[in-house]
């Protein structure tokens, strides 16, 4: 065996406390090379152990201790996974070699590469506040940062400053992010240092505009951004809370230099069903977004990479797969989840269970689980995500086609709830009968009785590998779930559905058609028809919006026939014949309409003539129209143009 191009893992029995990773059966795993030691953060790896294939990948199983792990060894290339907590701390039960195996060969996937932009920090700070805290602040700061200290009143300021700037102002208009804030203030003033008795500022001025790269908010008051957590650069301190006043301190002191921005999201604009005409459509991502780093810009949406926060939440609802979630795209995640399932069924007679967990909520929940309780039950794969809200519906999905009997998402204090909870109802309608919960739990405990306390069945079908973007995995694990024929009733807001039409009211004038961003509705060239094709519905509502005779209604569901894959006809109708040359063109009902509401007195059309001119084509209306009496052309030949020497003649007369 060619061990040279192998992966290498080292398992620790962490001082023989993890009988899982000690069974003669874990050494022994497909395309991975084991290695056994007792206790590696204090022995580190040796030389020996150390050397690999430049091309190979080496992880060590304990993530508590994987950065002592590498100084130890000295190599910066290691990588870890926690199969101590995971899999190597369960009470009561025997070792599950499919689970290793399992979260081994997950670990060892190649990561797609994440983009990331620098961003360069000159270490510019704007204090904003008032107060002995804020004063300290500034003191604090000014030998670290380049500050410049916001006042509201100018009284509370007796002495010039040195070491920093002192303005006053309102504040009227905050934007941007780390390295790029832009502010607005009104009645804007700076000190004239020159003088001796009360200071002297300049005159106000209103709308100034300044920059900065950093922005520490003392005000005591509501923040200047939404979701001002994760606005990276914005401190709104708490001055009321030491710790947090220090906190924030320590941390804005050392936010000078140049740093990596990772570009969490991608916006394929043409995909995007925002708008159409300056009619609005969806506009799933604008709700969602927390930190306001998606606007509308016309017929797509932008994203402002500096601001986006990396939630995931709109990668998930995009119902056209606009934007996408590029620093851990769904591809992989998929990926992820079938070697996941693939590999502990190869080894286990049931099937597992999934359990989605984010840092630090959720790994610190199952640490803790696994050091003071009972640990994960033996079925239970958990599986990490940086961003827990990107996990959706189709990613639900795609872990249920894969194998898995059940998920569960471990939500924490600071995920959108309301994200995730509308993409599991989304995903229950989908997968009737298969258990799948988001769960706000911050107790150990409580999180070990709910695992502990259910059993699903095993998965009620063979196993499939869910391909294809986001829509095609949900439908092709629906189709395995349920009859060929079944159509699913699915909640408000849903990305699948139908256009249902009033036949009465519908005009054929296929204003819908033109707008539709998916081309799920289209017209037959030959004919007066409308066509939609269901599977193609982003339930935009764009149709609905746009339609003039109010004659589109939505239906969200999901179905499975195959008749939802092809175009069907809506509504047609017969075409007109032109009463001259006998063409097709038109709807013949809604000619004759016309032509029958413009014969009562209208003044335009106030004769046989006129009222014909309805019933041609384009061609045969413009030919009549030139031959009409009142025809604009028939006003006989153009008079010639005079020239000079017509004018030298009248002189002469």
């Amino acid at each position: 065996m060619d061990h040279s191009k192998k992966k290498t893992v080292h398992l620790c029995d962490c001082a023989g406390s993890c009988s899982a990773l000690t069974t003669p059966a874990s050494l022994e795993m497909q395309s991975v090379v084991t290695k056994m030691h007792s206790q590696l953060c204090i022995n580190g790896l040796n030389p020996v152990d150390a050397e690999r294939d430049l091309d190979d990948t080496v992880l060590v199983s304990c993530a508590q201790e994987a950065d002592r792990i590498i100084d130890i060894s000295g190599d910066d290339d290691l990588q870890s996974v926690n199969l101590r907590d995971y899999v190597g701390w369960t009470d009561g039960a025997p070792a599950s070699q499919g689970k290793l195996q399992a979260l081994v060969q997950q670990a060892v996937l190649p990561h797609p590469p994440v983009k990331t932009k620098e961003i360069q920090s000159d270490g510019v700070a704007l204090v904003i506040g008032s107060g002995d805290v804020a004063q300290q602040m500034v003191d604090t700061l000014s030998s670290h940062l380049s500050v410049t200290w916001l006042i509201p009143d100018p009284s509370d300021i007796l002495m010039p400053p040195s070491g920093y700037d002192i303005i006053t102002g309102t504040l009227r208009a905050a934007q941007g992010a780390f390295g790029d804030f832009a502010i607005t203030l009104d009645h804007y003033q700076e000190i004239i240092p020159s003088g001796r008795g009360t200071l002297a500022w300049t005159d106000p001025v209103d709308g100034a505009h300044s920059v900065c790269d950093l922005i520490l908010d003392l005000r005591g008051t509501g923040p200047l951004f939404p979701a001002h957590t994760k606005r990276d650069g914005y401190f709104h301190v708490d001055t009321t809370s030491i710790a947090t006043t220090l906190r924030a301190a320590t941390e804005a002191s050392h936010m000078v230099g140049h740093f990596e921005k990772t570009l969490y999201i991608e916006l394929n604009a043409p995909l995007c069903a925002h708008s159409r005409a300056e009619k609005s459509a969806c506009s799933r991502c604008l709700d969602l977004c927390p930190t306001g780093a998606i606007t509308s810009a016309g017929e797509h949406v932008h994203i402002d990479p500096m601001i986006c926060a990396g939630c995931g939440a709109c990668a998930a609802a995009c119902p056209s797969e606009a934007i996408t979630y590029s620093a851990h795209p769904a591809s992989f995640v998929a990926q992820r989840l079938v070697t996941l399932a693939q590999n502990y069924l190869e080894h286990e007679a049931t099937s597992p269970r999934l359990c989605v967990i984010s840092a630090p909520h959720g790994t610190q929940l199952v640490a803790a689980l696994a050091r003071y309780g009972k640990g994960l039950p033996t079925d239970v794969i958990p599986f990490e995500l940086d961003a827990i809200a990107q996990f959706g519906h189709a990613e639900i999905l795609a872990a249920i086609g894969a194998g898995f009997a059940g998920v569960d998402i471990i939500m924490g204090p600071q995920a959108d709830h309301d994200a995730i909870n509308a993409q599991v109802a989304l995903a229950r309608a989908i997968a009737t009968d298969t258990p799948i919960a988001a769960l706000q739990i911050t107790d150990p405990e409580a999180l070990e009785a709910h695992l502990f306390d259910t059993h699903p069945a095993s998965s009620a079908q063979n196993p499939i590998l869910p391909m294809g973007g986001r829509r095609q995995i949900s439908r092709m694990v629906a189709k395995t779930l349920h009859a060929p024929d079944t159509i699913l009733a699915l909640p408000d807001g849903a990305p699948y559905g139908a256009v249902l039409l009033d036949q009465d009211s519908c005009t054929l004038c296929l204003s819908c058609v033109s707008l539709c961003p998916s081309g799920a509705l289209v017209e037959n060239e030959d004919r007066p028809e409308l066509r939609f094709q269901e599977d193609a519905c982003l339930q935009c509502g764009l149709c609905a919006t746009i339609c003039p005779e109010q004659a589109i209604t939505l239906e969200p569901r999901l179905n499975l026939s195959q008749s939802a894959m092809s175009a069907q006809t809506l509504k047609e109708e017969e075409p007109f014949a032109c009463i001259e040359c006998g063409s097709l063109f038109g709807v013949k009902s809604t000619v004759e309409r016309i032509t029958e509401k413009l014969s009562q007195g209208h003044s335009m059309f106030d004769s046989e003539d006129k009222l014909k001119l309805i019933q041609m084509c384009d061609t045969c209306r413009v030919n009549a129209q030139f031959h009409s009496q009142s025809s604009p052309f028939a006003l006989g030949e153009r008079p010639r143009p005079r020239t000079t020497e017509d004018y030298l003649k009248n002189r002469k007369h």
